[in-house]
């Protein structure tokens, strides 16, 4: 599971199923998800995708955390999630999806800088990746600011990825330059 962090502005607490509703209604926003292919138009198998990812047993230190207003803890902005990619690894993956609200703010970064510093201080991951629609300039942009570096391209399922990745030395470099 996925530990709590918490930033100047935000809380991440892990995933539950308290925020099953606010996930769904987050993915039937067409602007949250046209990037992501997915059962978003489908009701049954939206929730049973969105049950089975929650309830996922992901391992030691991984897992979905619940993106909310530090400040307003009760306000659902989004999630991030550190996982095996694709769910079944080895490599571990790094993602976020926030509610059309919370765009624009920063508030993606701010919620993935403590998750790669868990990754790579706690879980010691010799490396991350996260693969991002190629058309989705916002989310290129987060893990720009992140320092992920690009990895190419890939094909997956019928759909073009821009692949990015963040090794053990280049965190470690980061770190020292005090990010």
């Amino acid at each position: 599971m996925l530990p709590n962090f918490e930033t100047q502005r935000l809380l991440i607490r892990p995933r539950t199923m308290a925020d099953f509703e606010a996930c769904l209604d987050m993915d039937r926003d067409i602007e949250v998800t046209k990037h992501i292919p997915g059962p978003w138009h489908d009701p049954e198998q939206h929730e049973a995708f969105v049950r089975q990812r929650m309830q996922a047993d992901y391992g030691p230190g991984l897992g979905y955390g619940t993106v909310v207003d530090r400040f307003h803890p009760d306000r659902f902005l989004g999630w991030i999630l550190l996982i095996p990619a694709d769910g079944t690894g080895p490599e571990i993956e790094i993602g976020w999806r926030l509610v059309r609200k919370a765009w624009g703010k920063g508030y993606a970064t701010e919620a993935a800088v403590p998750v790669v510093r868990h990754a790579f201080a706690t879980l010691e991951a010799d490396r991350i990746v996260a693969e991002i629609a190629p058309r989705n300039a916002a989310s290129l942009r987060v893990a720009q600011k992140l320092g992920l570096s690009d990895a190419g391209m890939r094909n997956d399922q019928g759909a073009t990825w821009k692949r990015f990745q963040m090794t053990r030395s280049d965190f470690a470099s980061l770190e020292a330059t005090g990010r």
